[in-house]
């Protein structure tokens, strides 16, 4: 699993390679031609691994994996460009169950994270957070993003965009009923999820807009 999530461009070249030596050394030696059949599907087997190998490892170690806290040491430029993004690489200080310590390596292509979005959360420099590990095979790890402090903010950072939206709607038409219901809804949904782990400050705060545009009585 290691393999196919942080060399995935090197098999995209080394499986199909490896398939065709296969198959000329047993047309060779055994006169069968059934081996050349095989490089179409190792060749389209690499090509997906590309976009989804971090993903087959991040579950593998999702389900099997066991559970460590890690933290970023170092940062530094890959040398390449992803969409005209540039490309880091980390080096992570991994904290096993039993106390020792190894330090592992991921760029943002390789990065198994747990669980998968359209996006990369990497954790930032000296930030702990949790990871998932083979016992055997500590270096291939995944990062919990949801279980670390830092996943957490972003969670909750993501669910202020509804009520955020919602609140700038109603500011720019504050006559429009269903702005209002829209943001009243939004904050009432938002603090039922998140009012629990908002600082005292914050709910606070959340509960007086809510009750500034609480509907009027009939």
């Amino acid at each position: 699993m290691y393999i196919l999530a942080q060399h995935r461009l090197l098999l995209m070249f080394a499986l199909p390679l490896a398939c065709l030596v296969f198959a000329v050394l047993l047309n060779l030696y055994r006169g069968k031609r059934w081996g050349y059949f095989l490089i179409p599907t190792v060749f389209t087997l690499a090509m997906i691994n590309i976009f989804t190998g971090q993903w087959v490892n991040a579950a593998f170690l999702n389900w099997f994996g066991t559970p460590g806290t890690a933290i970023i040491v170092d940062k530094r430029d890959a040398g390449w460009l992803l969409n005209e993004q540039r490309v880091d690489e980390y080096d992570v200080l991994v904290r096993m169950a039993d106390g020792r310590d190894v330090v592992a390596q991921f760029d943002d292509m390789s990065a198994s994270i747990w669980p998968p979005r359209n996006l990369i959360l990497i954790p930032a420099l000296n930030d702990p957070f949790v990871v998932k590990y083979v016992p055997g095979f500590p270096r291939n790890i995944v990062i919990m993003s949801d279980e670390s402090a830092y996943g957490k903010r972003w969670l909750l950072n993501d669910a202020r965009r509804p009520v955020e939206r919602a609140r700038n709607l109603h500011e720019a038409s504050p006559d429009n009923a269903m702005f209002a219901q829209e943001y009243r809804q939004a904050l009432q949904d938002f603090l039922a999820a998140y009012g629990e782990v908002l600082s005292a400050s914050d709910r606070e705060q959340y509960e007086k807009k809510l009750e500034a545009i609480a509907a009027p009585a009939p």
